[in-house]
């Protein structure tokens, strides 16, 4: 599958984390800049600044929109969940751990179908010392557990359609897992669902069909997998550090991907529709 790609937005520093708001606009994570940044089809503006005094927040990835019309984001300086009120363009610390801990550095998130936010917690880039976990942060309670642990740098998430299944980068080992979701919301069964050399899988997104698409950054490449893991299609995108992918508009046929060897982000209409993600706006 070859896309033509559309150069959106330049001079960024380390894009990732692309939410569509539902709407009209894209918001993204310059992750080492210290902005979020909110692209629509008038351009792209600096839409927030880090501060600490009153806090904003300090060092953003992952973001997501909730039902409530916030933006959600990891905060890997804070190293806690934070949410945005878009229109005041306030911030509240959703989540962190208390008593003197603290989170590694949250990376990415998904909200459940319920309402409740699973995010990635990366720790230390090793094979040996998987210090990584998946965290769930439940839904009207702000209740914090950790789901799954012993991970080799976990990165980007998403849930099937169901909800049965979520997938996890584990980019640290250079594949994806397929984990089992109970009814409860408990993180069960876990399989390798692909194999990913030559770079990290990282942000990812499922289409209408039941296909995973997967940034593969050093991979210079979307890469596509059916239901079964087979790979469907492998993508070239401009750039060999692609983030995190986004499906949005009012299809969901414009694919966004974050890339972050010339910290740019690119745009491509696809054949397929993206899922539209649990409790979205």
């Amino acid at each position: 599958m070859e896309l033509k790609w559309e150069k959106v937005a330049d001079n960024l520093v380390f894009p990732e984390g692309p939410a569509w708001n539902g709407k009209d606009a894209l918001f993204f994570s310059n992750c080492h800049g210290g902005f979020i940044s909110r692209l629509d089809e008038k351009g792209c503006e600096v839409w927030l600044r880090a501060q600490e005094e009153p806090f904003l927040f300090t060092k953003t990835n992952g973001m997501t929109f909730g039902k409530d019309g916030a933006l959600y984001a990891c905060d890997f300086g804070r190293k806690a969940i934070l949410r945005f009120d878009v229109e005041k363009k306030t911030s509240t610390v959703y989540a962190e751990l208390t008593d003197g801990k603290k989170l590694n550095g949250p990376n990415d998130l998904a909200f459940d179908a319920k309402g409740n936010l699973y995010f990635s917690d990366p720790g230390k880039y090793s094979r040996t010392e998987r210090n990584g976990g998946v965290y769930r942060v439940t839904a009207g309670t702000k209740k914090l557990e950790l789901m799954k642990d012993d991970l080799g740098f976990p990165n980007g998430l998403c849930f099937t359609k169901d909800g049965r299944t979520l997938f996890l980068a584990e980019s640290a080992f250079e594949r994806v897992l397929k984990i089992a979701v109970g009814e409860d919301g408990a993180l069960g069964e876990t399989t390798v669902f692909a194999e990913m050399p030559g770079g990290d899988p990282d942000g990812m997104a499922m289409d209408v069909e039941g296909n995973l698409w997967v940034a593969h950054f050093g991979g210079h490449a979307i890469r596509v997998y059916g239901p079964d893991g087979k790979l469907l299609e492998k993508i070239d995108v401009p750039g060999k550090k692609p983030s995190n992918v986004e499906f949005a508009g009012p299809d969901m046929k414009t694919l966004y991907v974050t890339e972050d060897e010339f910290n740019q982000v690119h745009r491509a209409r696809v054949a397929v529709a993206g899922e539209r993600l649990h409790w979205a706006p």
